[in-house]
């Protein structure tokens, strides 16, 4: 009898969600309307102290929008990291700024302070750190950066809802924070994104953005996108934002049985103060760099039917579509992570038996690669 396959990500979509979407169908009111309205009231008190978000359709139209309403355009540039998904890099040059590639921190995977101050110019306008896997960045020293030189720090809180540190919320420290609603990501909305705002103006200028740059129908403010969120997917994220927390709690407990339970490998450490939110579980495998980490991932599919995944195996800075930002620079710590990562299951559908075969299958594969 073959093994059910467990797979990398599972999106949670249950009869509740199904429910508030007939709700929503029968009211015959599906483009943006008070459903968006209430989630962005709800995940504004509910993962962001109370700052006024904006919904919008896409993760990457959160950052896009963001930047725009910030002042971001060309002539300017926005240090980010390169061991990323490519939409923080993509959402800098959309705007026709520059973004400038920076290290990471070997532990947390997160923005390096020290590589941050190194690449600032008289260009740079801003500092967008990614609380990458669910970790925060280091956002006091990189907060100090940004006073040194006048620069504003944007979120990328794509993967990281409810991670905070020294009890302060990520997506509460920038003058915006973009959160990402993808259906693998630790809730959902089926696809979409949403913005938390430093204050008023911000808010509006996306809400304007989001809107072909109206407030009122027909009275174009500025020219603008159509980058709204309908109520459908709306609805879908209010469940959600009602079960994510049970979840978080479930993936750290199931990060806690991998932490003690895996051999041979360097699990994820977490910052004294932080909050990790987990998810990716993300750990390395000393010696296990590049062809022969590929095959540890294929081993776990093949031989144990456990999905895993490498987030994220080409840096920025070395991708087709945005090297030409970046020739020759060098990013050793960005390119040891991407040879080096592997991500494991810890979704809240796991069951006690799924983690156990986790931790064998890695620990088995490991000691079969010799690492």
């Amino acid at each position: 009898m073959s093994l059910e396959m467990i797979p990398a990500a599972r999106p949670i979509i249950g009869e509740d969600e199904r429910v508030a979407v007939d709700r929503v169908l029968a009211s015959g009111m599906v483009a943006q309307g008070p459903e968006v309205k209430a989630f962005e009231a709800e995940f504004a008190e509910h993962l962001v102290q109370g700052r006024e978000c904006v919904a919008v359709n896409s993760g990457t139209s959160g950052l896009h929008l963001g930047l725009l309403a910030a002042g971001i355009g060309p002539g300017d540039e926005v240090i980010v990291p390169s061991f990323t998904f490519a939409a923080t890099g993509n959402s800098v040059a959309l705007t026709g700024a520059t973004p400038v590639f920076a290290d990471i921190e070997p532990d947390f995977f997160c923005l390096d302070p020290a590589s941050v101050a190194a690449a600032v110019t008289e260009r740079t306008r801003a500092i967008m750190p990614v609380h990458l896997y669910g970790h925060p960045a280091n956002m006091p020293a990189l907060q100090e950066i940004a006073d040194e030189h006048g620069l504003m720090v944007f979120e990328d809180a794509a993967q990281a809802h409810g991670a905070s540190l020294d009890g302060k919320r990520v997506g509460t420290f920038g003058t915006f924070g973009m959160f990402s609603l993808y259906p693998t990501k630790n809730m959902t909305s089926g696809e979409g994104g949403m913005v938390s705002c430093a204050d008023g103006e911000i808010a509006r200028r996306v809400r304007l953005l989001r809107n072909q740059g109206m407030e009122r129908q027909y009275a174009n403010e500025l020219v603008g996108l159509n980058n709204r969120m309908t109520d459908i997917h709306a609805a879908i994220g209010r469940v959600q934002l009602t079960k994510v927390d049970a979840w978080t709690q479930r993936r750290q407990e199931n990060a806690a049985f991998l932490d003690a339970n895996l051999q041979g490998v360097t699990t994820p450490p977490v910052a004294a103060g932080a909050v990790h939110v987990y998810h990716q579980y993300t750990i390395r495998i000393p010696g296990a760099a590049g062809a022969e980490r590929d095959r540890v991932v294929t081993a776990l599919r093949e031989e144990h039917q456990v999905g895993s995944g490498v987030y994220y195996p080409i840096p920025n800075h070395r991708l087709e579509s945005l090297k030409g930002y970046a020739p020759g620079l060098q990013l050793p710590e960005t390119e040891r992570a991407a040879a080096e990562v592997i991500s494991l299951p810890v979704h809240p559908s796991l069951t006690p038996e799924h983690l156990e075969r986790i931790v064998t299958a890695v620990n088995t594969v490991v000691v079969k690669a010799g690492a």
